[in-house]
């Protein structure tokens, strides 16, 4: 090592992040419940159609007379 050498200088940490805002039980219950009903109402009838927005394209199986008994 040299007589003239130092450490090398440390430089100073970043500040911290603010602190988040406090928010009372009754403001975060009303906005989870408002998401729930948003998610609820953009779900519509979305999960009941099986086809596409062409419609079924297959021919229809009405398939053959059996005998029953």
């Amino acid at each position: 090592m040299s007589k003239f050498s130092s450490a090398p200088a440390v430089p100073p940490p970043p500040p911290l992040p603010p602190a988040p805002p406090d928010k009372s039980d009754a403001e975060i219950q009303a906005k989870a419940a408002e998401e729930r009903k948003r998610l609820q109402l953009a779900s519509g009838r979305g999960s009941t159609i099986l086809s596409g927005g062409t419609g079924v394209t297959d021919e229809a199986n009405v398939g053959t007379k059996t005998l029953l008994g």
